[in-house]
Parts: structure tokens; C-alpha cells; sequence
């Protein structure tokens, strides 16, 4: 038999639920989705879903893209009804969405639970209150403190979704938000570089050079600094960085874009750690460097066209590196050679 695949039904319901639109938002691009949502949509879209979904696998839906709890009381319910039957015949296991920490009470939840929802992931964006003032995101932290408690109380996982950048923002500012993350104990987290998009109040205040995004590089570092500190916590990283769409990819003005920008903050992690690792080593005239690895860690091991290759050629004036795919277990072991 197979392995089971996880498979998320995504529905998007584009800015359903805000209450204003924050400085970066324009939830209609991310999402790829321009029109309205609606019940009858959602049933449809799961029918047509299901229909190509096997039996085995582990099947989740997901309404993203907005603030789902946020919506009036007997709409939300409309949308939850359209999944029911799924949850009912145990053709999908449950209902994860995104919401915002505000729009989240008792009642609310007790709703949510009834219909067989799993997994809440809260849009944090910062716990610095500076940096929520600045983007407007209209809730304190206070709020997310509380949020993140209730979502605990009715059993259903916690999902913390932070984005690095926002005006005001600073990598300590960043570091110390990931820090309170990790004591809410969230069972997974969301990392997202802030973007610069067309038509929102961010892109105003950068074409008025009022704000200045992170450049690649900056996010980079930013994302390989903190990501160790959710790893080491235990908690899951769902994703670093926006999933790219022609949509998205069209409206981004400026910002730390990078279709496999999760990839490139893995590939600076295993850097740090070499050059860490080598920082302690004697070489005695070595000149050449084996490093033995994974075979499905070659790739980031060597770095977008080879740059961390390169990097430590030059920081240990070494003639050449050799990276051998026939390592067991661990990331990477090194072996010196005189030329």
C-alpha cells in the first residue's frame, strides 16, 4: 500500500471578514480569487474536489484568506454547513482556517468545534505593540494572548501565522516576537516576509519613501535566525515565505519575493552551521574540503548557484570543496585533504 498523502481543499473567501484592510493587505491577489464567495461556490468547488480525492487519503479543508470568524454569525455557519456532509461521511478528517485573533470569543469557538473544525492559525503578524500600531492591524497583543487561550481550551490545535518587516519592524523587534510565540505553545507556525503589493496603503508609503521593505538577503538572514528557534521549541513550520501565483507574482511592488524562498533560509542555516563548525577546526595547510551529506540535502547544502560553496572557499582559502551525496545520518560531515 502507499504511503497516505495529506491533502487540503483550499477555499479562499478574499478579505471576508476583515474589518478594515491592514497597511499590507490585499488578500484578493494572494489568494488568486477576485470574486465574491459564497456558499453554493464553496459546495460546488468541495464536490468537484472531492471527486479526484482517494478514499486513503488524509483529507483537511481549509477556508483561508480572510478572516473567517469574522464573518456574520449565520454566514459562517453557511460556509461550515457546506463542509459538514465531508466531516459527516468521514470523508475529510476536519476544518482548519485563518482568523483573526480578535474575532475570536466562546461562542465563536463553540461553533467551530461543533462542526468539526481541527486547526485555528491566528494572524498574529508581530507581538511588538509598535509594530501592530504601525500596520494597522487594529488588535494588541493582549488579544492574541487571549485568542491563543481560548483556541487551547476547546482542543483545537494552534496555528501562529508572524510576518517579518512591517514598518517599525526590526530583527530584534522580530527575534523577540518569535520568542513570545514560543511560549504560547503553538502547534505550528507560519513565517512571511512582508511584501510590498499594488494598491495597498503599504505601497503609498513606500512610492512616498515612508517605508522600505527587507531586501532578499535581509529576509533571508532574518527567517535562518529565527527558524531555529521554533525547531528547537519542536514546533512545525508550515511554510516561510507567500505560495507563489501569477496573480501574487504580478502585483508585488517591492519586498523579499522568492518563489523558493524557503529553500534559500534552509540553504543559510546549513551554511551557519558549517562555517561554525569549520570556525573550530585547524586546518594545517588543508587545502581541499570533502563534505559528505544527504542526498536530499545536496541542494541546499551547495546553495543557490553554488554561493555557499563559494563563500567558504573564500573565507577559508581553501582550492576546492567536494560535496559527496553518500552521507547515512546527521546533515553533513567534513573530511580534509592536502592538495
Amino acid at each position: 500500500m502507499g504511503r497516505k498523502r495529506h491533502v487540503n481543499i483550499p477555499v479562499f473567501i478574499p478579505h471576508m471578514g476583515c474589518p478594515h484592510a491592514c497597511i499590507f493587505c490585499d488578500q484578493k491577489r494572494i489568494s488568486g480569487s477576485f470574486r465574491s464567495q459564497t456558499p453554493e461556490k464553496v459546495s460546488k468547488l468541495l464536490e468537484e474536489s472531492f471527486s479526484t480525492i482517494s478514499s486513503e487519503d488524509h483529507v483537511e479543508i481549509a477556508f483561508f484568506g480572510g478572516s473567517f470568524t469574522g464573518i456574520p454569525e449565520v454566514e459562517m455557519i453557511s460556509y461550515l454547513e457546506a463542509a459538514k456532509p465531508y466531516i459527516d461521511e468521514g470523508r475529510a478528517k476536519g476544518i482548519r482556517l485563518s482568523t483573526r485573533p480578535d474575532t475570536i470569543d466562546d461562542r465563536v469557538l463553540s461553533i467551530l468545534h461543533d462542526y468539526g473544525v481541527k486547526v485555528i492559525e491566528l494572524g498574529v503578524q508581530s507581538l511588538d505593540p509598535a509594530v501592530l500600531l504601525k500596520s494597522q492591524r487594529g488588535h494588541s497583543v493582549e488579544d492574541v494572548m487571549k485568542a491563543c487561550a481560548l483556541v487551547r481550551e476547546y482542543g483545537i490545535d494552534l496555528g501562529i501565522q508572524t510576518m517579518l518587516g512591517l514598518p517599525g519592524d526590526s530583527l530584534d523587534k522580530s527575534m523577540e516576537t518569535a520568542k513570545g510565540v514560543i511560549k504560547l505553545d503553538p502547534d505550528m507556525v507560519r513565517i512571511y516576509p512582508a511584501l510590498v503589493l499594488k494598491g495597498t496603503l503599504m505601497e503609498e508609503h513606500y512610492l512616498n519613501g515612508l517605508y522600505k521593505p527587507l531586501d532578499l538577503d535581509e529576509a533571508i538572514e532574518w527567517c535562518a535566525r529565527i527558524l531555529p528557534l521554533y525547531k528547537s521549541a519542536g514546533i512545525t513550520v508550515l511554510r516561510i515565505g507567500l505560495q507563489g501565483s501569477e496573480s501574487l507574482e504580478d502585483s508585488i511592488v517591492a519586498g523579499p519575493y522568492h518563489p523558493a524562498f524557503g529553500e534559500l533560509v534552509e540553504s543559510r542555516m546549513l551554511l551557519k552551521k558549517m562555517t561554525a563548525r569549520l570556525d573550530k577546526i585547524k586546518f594545517s595547510g588543508n587545502t581541499r574540503l570533502i563534505i559528505r551529506t544527504l542526498p536530499e540535502l545536496v541542494s541546499k547544502l551547495v546553495g543557490q548557484n553554488r554561493k555557499n560553496i563559494e563563500q567558504l572557499k573564500e573565507k577559508y582559502r581553501l582550492k576546492k570543496i567536494d560535496v559527496l551525496a553518500n552521507l547515512d545520518h546527521g546533515e553533513f560531515s567534513f573530511e580534509f585533504k592536502k592538495d
